[in-house]
């Protein structure tokens, strides 16, 4: 009864759990001490406020990224488009705050918080358009608005709005009243070469505000019923292609958000290829935290973790890279997959 009462904590931490084993037998077939390894690993990213603040810095597109794959997942849709409309929203993001510059703070920060949310959500609007009016797979279009998408943003980083003076493809920097403060303004404590900036407390926030709209609200009930079922979700009087159309469009806003912790609060700028492939990670965050906004925040933490701790290999062993946490990643994401085998070992029916 207890397995069963909490098997939503329990399979995650289940697959985590053998994802770790696998890994130790990867790290002892090279000559490696796993359990020097994962000391490495999680002292340098959880146990010092230095370390500490990079996995939540890490962490934050990656809550970003997981909230958007898992709204799709409650409608029944598969979002692999985030990181197309991730780099859709921070390029105009990045032009809006260009254009607008002189305007004050109070102006330009929600204008760009707006701009991020819809742009993305436009991105991710349109697989769910076509999803609804004429069925068309939304993997195979957020795919293909994925290509497009970097090719845009790559012929605007190249060329019209490429930044004079320099060979790095990226834009002009974004005025001081579109940046968000560093976390070292609000704890003086927390070291001010630290990147961590309040895109953090907004992706907590933007987690709050999915829970209660998803598990409070009625349309929130409407969205996971035609996740459930579209047939029984019709019967109901649910329109159901106007909530895959939201659906995707809110995945695409959530994942657009990226743009105010990369632009507005880390980089200043749009940097060409910049996000490191957390769209695409995003879409194993959700799957490890079974699509709820507390288990996103969990997994992001554990794969930020994971990327902190990953720079510290190279430089502690010899027969180690920071390649490994991708391999950790992918077996996690095998696990989760096959979560029967967990249910079986634990007794769960």
């Amino acid at each position: 009864m207890f397995i069963k009462k909490y098997e939503v904590i329990l399979l995650p931490l289940a697959s985590v759990f053998a994802a770790l084993l696998v890994g130790s037998v990867l790290i002892l077939a090279v000559g490696e001490n796993p359990l020097e390894v994962y000391h490495v690993f999680f002292k340098n990213s959880l146990f010092s406020v230095k370390g500490i603040g990079y996995t939540l810095f890490y962490a934050t597109p990656l809550i970003f990224t997981g909230l958007s794959v898992a709204f799709g997942f409650r409608c029944g849709l598969f979002n692999i488009g985030a990181e197309g409309q991730l780099y859709i929203g921070a390029m105009l993001t990045t032009l809006i705050a260009i254009w607008l510059d002189g305007s004050s703070t109070w102006i330009l920060l929600p204008v760009c918080f707006i701009t991020a949310f819809v742009a993305g959500g436009i991105w991710g609007g349109i697989p769910g358009l076509l999803k609804a009016k004429f069925g068309g797979h939304e993997v195979i279009n957020t795919i293909m608005m994925n290509l497009i998408a970097f090719s845009i943003v790559n012929y605007l980083v190249v060329g019209p709005f490429h930044r004079e003076g320099t060979q790095v493809l990226e834009t002009d920097f974004i005025p001081e009243a579109a940046r968000i403060p560093n976390v070292h303004d609000l704890l003086p404590f927390v070291p001010e070469t630290l990147p961590l900036n309040f895109g953090f407390i907004i992706a907590i926030i933007a987690c709050i505000v999915v829970y209660l709209v998803l598990w409070k609200t009625k349309w929130g009930y409407e969205i996971r019923g035609v996740g459930i079922s579209n047939s029984v979700s019709e019967y109901a009087g649910i329109n159901v292609k106007k909530n895959m159309v939201m659906a995707m469009f809110i995945a695409g806003g959530l994942a657009g958000m990226v743009a105010i912790h990369e632009v507005m609060g880390y980089r200043y700028t749009y940097h060409d290829s910049f996000s490191g492939g957390v769209g695409f990670v995003g879409i194993a965050v959700a799957l490890l935290g079974r699509n709820h906004p507390l288990g996103i925040v969990l997994a992001a933490l554990l794969f930020g973790a994971l990327n902190r701790g990953s720079l510290f290999l190279d430089l502690n062993f010899d027969n180690l890279s920071k390649d490994l946490v991708m391999v950790l990643q992918g077996v996690i994401v095998l696990f989760v997959a096959t979560d029967k085998l967990f249910r079986k070992i634990l007794g769960i029916k």
